[in-house]
């Protein structure tokens, strides 16, 4: 984040005038233009004129139009061409001075601007010496700002000196007289400017010189109007300015910037830009958001988020200049994204690189030693089921043998046997979840009867629901033998019937059903034992679970073993489930097809 800030901080420290104009002329150009306020009035000496008179029109025929449009009344009459450029005798140069000089709102307009106290330094020569030239000054780009000589500016005052544009324009609208209410003012060197609030090309259509000398009627098109004189006959490209909308060396005439101009002063309507404070808060706010999406957000989205940003930031601010004419500063912020991504994207390469090179060498850590963690059960469990095997044939040969043992040998003969057979369980577990995690394990199929493996199994468990007084009764449906692994199955049976026994009551009964029902086999183990909490059935059959009531009581367990009765009944792609009440014990049901298609269970072998 202070990176970000101080980048956009760096960046707000230079203009990109050149790159803010782009973006400022195309706003320009799809913004739909405000129709004309029709207090302006055009008169172009054009080709037609040219045409028609055989030359330039001479001081008679300015003599002549000036009269004509007196006799009309307007508001003012602006020259953009300079009397001393009129050709024609002495005499009618003189009587065209004096008339000029005696018509009202009669303006000379020049380029030129001048100092203060100078400002009687632009004389015309004789006989108009005693006319008084006004600057209203064309301002293009050539140096300063986008430096692409394209007109975009007008100068209302300069040292204090009011232009031609805002002296006339006050008169349409009185409140431009206080030159600090004129919309989007601002200084520059010395100068008060604004943006001019431009028109395409052709907007405001003039009349030719020619036709406006020679008009019967005339009053209703000037009167109380704003009449500009100029050329537009493409002779000089000084008579034309670039715009916004083009860059063309005549894409404009300087006739119709000037009216350009007048209209945007009595609407007052010229484009208010906004504050460098507020291009600071956009630029750091972006430069924010793109280390952001950079750094938090995935590729892929982040960058769809950040072009939707982009387009989102243009639409805002094209939007704001069409309905309020606001300009928004756009160079700053969409730098500032393309620095901020660019910089940032190695970086997270960097930072990406070396986590994964340390997550390989994590797991590389960790491979290694999942391998000597089953390495080290695998060899532990092999050379303790050797010495297991003997502790019980030992008791087996003890138990069984002619000389009669007294009451305290058999029973801690008959404790022997039950701590080496839980060890047993224990170690082939164990093996059996090795097997498993080194994807060793295969199924051996064989047919079967599943209700004959439920009775094997049972009969090898009644002595221990015998010594807690448990009935175990079985109501089992004929079915007909399907393939299974045998020994899997068993273990799966055993656990659940073994579990039943163990963690129910004395003096209770358990029920062991199947039934076939749909082309599947249902076996069912429910006991009337304390049963499972709801919020722990969905762990039961996670690796290493034991409930809350196992922990608290003295049966010991291991975790392993629904979990690999799960796994187990998968491999031959059934399923296993539970469903229990506190109180009220606990019903574990086993699904197995009656028919399989190869491919047991998930990446497994079968053999049959």
């Amino acid at each position: 984040m202070g990176f970000a800030i101080a980048i956009a901080v760096l960046i707000t420290q230079f203009h990109f005038d050149y790159i803010e104009a782009i973006l400022y002329d195309a706003r320009v150009r799809f913004t739909p233009a405000p129709p004309t306020t029709n207090h302006v009035s055009l008169i172009a000496i054009d080709p037609l004129t040219v045409e028609k008179i055989g030359r330039v029109p001479s001081a008679e025929d300015h003599f002549k139009l000036v009269k004509h449009l007196r006799e009309s009344k307007p508001k003012a009459i602006v020259y953009l061409i300079s009397p001393n450029e009129i050709v024609g005798s002495n005499d009618e140069l003189t009587a065209l001075s004096s008339f000029m000089r005696e018509t009202p709102g009669f303006y000379v307009a020049v380029q030129d601007v001048a100092l203060k106290g100078e400002e009687n330094a632009f004389k015309l020569l004789p006989p108009f010496e005693k006319i008084q030239p006004v600057s209203a000054p064309t301002t293009a780009d050539r140096n300063i700002f986008a430096a692409d000589n394209v007109t975009r500016r007008i100068m209302i005052s300069y040292q204090g000196q009011q232009m031609l544009q805002p002296m006339i324009a006050k008169d349409f609208n009185p409140v431009i007289a206080d030159e600090t209410k004129i919309r989007g003012l601002f200084e520059y060197l010395q100068s008060n400017q604004i943006y001019i609030d431009f028109h395409p090309a052709g907007t405001y259509k003039a009349i030719s010189f020619f036709d406006a000398m020679n008009e019967a009627e005339s009053e209703s098109r000037y009167k109380d109007k704003i009449v500009i004189i100029g050329r537009d006959i493409q002779s000089t490209v000084k008579d034309y300015i670039k715009t916004p909308y083009s860059r063309e060396p005549v894409a404009m005439s300087v006739l119709e910037m000037q009216a350009n101009i007048f209209d945007t002063l009595i609407r007052n309507s010229a484009p208010l830009k906004s504050p460098d404070w507020v291009s600071f808060i956009l630029t750091a706010g972006i430069s924010i958001f793109t280390v952001y999406l950079v750094l938090a957000v995935k590729p892929t989205r982040g960058l769809a988020m950040l072009g939707a940003a982009i387009a989102s930031f243009f639409i805002i601010s094209f939007v704001a200049y069409w309905i309020g004419g606001i300009w928004i500063a756009m160079a700053q912020p969409v730098l500032a994204i393309f620095i901020c991504y660019y910089f940032f994207i190695p970086y997270r390469l960097i930072v990406e690189n070396r986590r994964s090179w340390e997550y390989y060498q994590k797991n590389r850590l960790l491979t290694q030693v999942e391998e000597l963690k089953t390495n080290f059960l695998s060899m532990m469990s092999h050379d303790l089921k050797t010495p297991i095997a003997r502790i019980q044939g030992m008791t087996d040969v003890v138990t069984h043998d002619s000389n009669p043992l007294s009451p305290r040998q058999k029973e801690a003969l008959s404790t022997l046997s039950k701590s080496s057979q839980e060890l047993l369980e224990f170690v082939s577990s164990i093996l059996n979840l090795g097997r498993i995690e080194s994807k060793e394990l295969k199924l051996h199929l064989q047919s079967r009867d599943p209700n004959s493996l439920l009775e094997e199994v049972v009969g090898k468990l009644e002595y221990l629901a015998h010594s807690k007084n448990i009935s175990v009764k079985c109501e089992l449906e004929p079915l007909f033998s399907v393939k299974m692994d045998v020994d899997l199955m068993r273990q799966v049976f055993s656990n659940l019937v073994e579990n039943a026994i163990k963690y129910s009551p004395e003096n209770t009964s358990i029920l062991i059903t199947t039934e076939e029902a749909d082309g599947r086999i249902l076996i069912q183990v429910s006991d009337q034992g304390q049963g499972i909490p709801e919020d722990e059935l969905p762990h039961v059959f996670t690796k290493f679970y034991r409930s809350k009531n196992a922990k608290s009581s003295t049966i010991k367990g291991s975790g392993l073993g629904l979990y690999l009765a799960k796994y187990f009944v998968e491999l031959h792609r059934g399923s296993i489930s539970v469903d229990s009440q506190t109180g009220e014990g606990s019903t574990f049901t086993v699904e197995l097809p009656t028919g399989f298609g190869p491919g047991f269970g998930p990446g497994s072998d079968v053999e049959s």
